[in-house]
């Protein structure tokens, strides 16, 4: 472990050096409208998204979407892309692997259109986490796609890997006047074993591994390290037991008296649950299905939480003195939901806003969000 934490911290090095000489030529808003401008200011802004699931219904209507040519997955981001763009650093969570030459599938292993890669891209995604229960419905083919799509989209990406090398190298995001680092793991893969030869090609939630990983990332020089995790329990609205020690442990872990991780980012759940402060690290357990098709639950009934989500907005603030730590300063939350109907991504708060009847999921998603006493903690729904 020494090794590897050994090697991840000079592959980082050496990618920070190139982020602090070229920072504003790698800013994401070189390169898509809207998105803010490289700053000198003391604060930068982070948000994040959940799980991205193209079922058959998700990829038919890309297809339509882009008049039977292809598939266009960006008008489905359409609703949120002005919350997104604005962000001086966005994460998603793309759970599925890509297929090639038009075979692409739905549930229950997944193939989608490479060209969401390009949709994140327009709508303002920096990167994206790729450690899900489905980063092997494909085996390593489908990883291999997946990421030579977002980096040919400009989307960085982690938690999955084509190579040893790559999995021992942190992602590493400029974000405003910092350096953020985005690490990913998943519970499991489904079953799937890992490709012969490639016990690194998916990143599993161990919390020895988490933990070396991030103090390798800030003993290099990022200034924030976030870590986005794939567990939880499918269709539970609360964390699970597991959840929560994992949240305890990860957010207890100190070095030199600064926390090792700065921020938990949670998918898998299929449906919204809990944003809480734990040891002083705001944690979300859950941001639930950002585009899904409709969602069946382990009843066999359909389920329109499984269409609900919240887009996580965090404003990270400089410490006062080198070496401290970059403290949040504003927690806030979008409540959305996949309209099904429509093939669109819904702002829930400028729906109800325009005058639609969408004041029940907002309620609910808001009443989840707060159940373990964030607001106490200052966390607000944004607009």
């Amino acid at each position: 472990m020494i090794a590897r934490r050994h090697q991840v911290a000079l592959a980082l090095t050496a990618l920070l050096a190139a982020a602090a000489a070229c920072q504003a030529d790698e800013h994401r808003s070189t390169a898509r409208p809207g998105h803010p401008a490289p700053s000198t200011a003391r604060e930068f802004t982070l948000v994040a998204s959940g799980d991205i699931l193209p079922h058959t219904s998700i990829i038919d209507r890309a297809r339509f979407d882009a008049g039977g040519r292809g598939y266009d997955f960006r008008p489905m981001f359409s609703g949120v892309r002005a919350v997104v763009a604005r962000a001086d650093v966005a994460l998603c969570h793309m759970e599925t692997v890509y297929g090639a030459d038009g075979v692409y599938t739905g549930y229950p292993l997944f193939k989608s259109p490479p060209e969401i890669a390009d949709a994140l891209a327009a709508t303002g995604y920096d990167g994206c986490s790729t450690a899900s229960n489905h980063s092997l419905d494909d085996g390593a083919d489908g990883i291999r796609r997946t990421l030579d799509a977002l980096d040919g989209a400009g989307v960085r990406h982690a938690g999955t890997a084509r190579t040893e090398a790559e999995a021992n190298t942190v992602t590493v995001l400029p974000a405003g006047p910092a350096k953020v680092a985005h690490l990913a793991y998943t519970y499991d893969t489904n079953g799937h074993p890992l490709p012969p030869g490639r016990p690194w090609a998916v990143h599993r939630i161990d919390e020895n591994r988490i933990l070396a990983d991030a103090q390798a990332a800030r003993q290099a020089g990022a200034d924030v390290v976030v870590v986005s995790l794939h567990w939880g329990t499918e269709w539970q609205d609360a964390p699970d037991d597991r959840q929560l020690a994992l949240a305890r442990t990860l957010t207890a872990s100190r070095t030199g008296g600064r926390p090792d991780i700065d921020l938990i980012l949670g998918t898998h759940a299929h449906v919204p649950q809990a944003y809480e402060k734990v040891n002083g690290t705001w944690v979300v357990y859950g941001m639930g299905d950002q585009i899904a098709g409709e969602m069946t639950n382990h009843q066999g009934v359909v389920d329109p939480r499984g269409n609900q989500s919240t887009l996580a907005r965090f404003t990270f603030s400089a410490p006062a003195r080198p070496g401290g730590r970059w403290e949040v300063t504003k927690a806030t939350f979008v409540p959305q939901l996949f309209d099904i109907d429509a093939g669109r991504i819904v702002d829930l708060n400028k729906a109800l806003a325009q005058g639609a009847d969408v004041r029940g999921p907002r309620d609910r998603i808001t009443t989840v969000v707060l159940s373990r006493g964030a607001a106490k903690d200052g966390l607000r729904a944004g607009k």
